[in-house]
């Protein structure tokens, strides 16, 4: 790795916050409200009643409260699935969640299991950016900027491990003069391989850590722009605490 790579990835740390006050806390949770056309191409139906949710920080598992009803929650990790009454009695749950996706195209439906295992896995990987990245096993290399408009973004290449359950295993992120996080490729595996590049904007500072209030995930052409649209999915975060 050269010390070129480090110094964007140091730079991005610092500018959402820093590593070292990021190791201060173990939990983030955020108000959400969730959009766009996945949900209907899953053939389900999407709400914008806002959610509560949890991540954890130190390890891959987030909850989500509600979900499918007033006083039931998900409990995710990578290993298993879980949706549950807020008493803790298990209404549904998937051990090895992925498996369940193996066959799946775009237009695969999704049963209420699937879609807690993407919000889990996905949300968990919005809510840990860019400090994923210094986690064991997860490389990152400076590739050519991006020309967007009239500003020019350098961009990052991140490998992820197979450990750590994600869109892919390879994403690429494009960050603007502040070095703040501006958009986000990935292939959406779970859902054939979906090509999708996520825009997010409209920051957040809460106790002294940056996150994006607003992600907007289009589908990506051949030639890496955005279909603005094909709008497949819209989060706002609010009320951001750490803890």
């Amino acid at each position: 790795m050269s010390a070129h790579v480090n110094e964007l990835l140091d730079k991005v740390l610092i500018a959402h916050g820093g590593l070292e006050r990021w190791n201060n806390f173990s939990t983030v949770q955020a108000t959400i409200v969730t959009g766009g056309s996945l949900w209907a191409m899953k053939g389900l139906t999407q709400d914008s009643a806002p959610r509560q949710m949890t991540v954890w920080l130190r390890e891959q598992r987030a909850s989500v409260t509600p979900f499918g009803g007033p006083d039931q929650l998900t409990a995710y990790t990578p290993d298993r699935i879980a949706i549950q009454k807020t008493d803790g009695t298990v209404i549904a749950e998937r051990q090895a969640p992925r498996e369940s996706f193996r066959e799946h195209g775009e237009n695969s439906p999704w049963d209420p299991l699937h879609r807690a295992y993407f919000n889990g896995y996905a949300m968990w990987s919005y809510l840990t950016m860019p400090f994923q990245f210094t986690l064991p096993g997860v490389a990152t290399e400076e590739v050519e900027p991006w020309q967007e408009g009239t500003q020019l973004w350098r961009r990052l290449k991140v490998t992820f491990p197979e450990n750590i359950a994600t869109h892919c295993a390879v994403q690429e992120f494009y960050f603007g003069e502040d070095f703040l996080l501006r958009r986000h490729d990935y292939n959406v595996d779970v859902s054939g391989g979906l090509p999708a590049a996520q825009y997010v904007h409209g920051y957040i500072e809460a106790d002294g850590l940056r996150m994006p209030g607003k992600r907007r995930a289009y589908r990506r052409g051949a030639d890496g722009q955005a279909d603005r649209d094909a709008l497949l999915v819209a989060i706002d975060l609010s009320d951001i605490s750490y803890a």
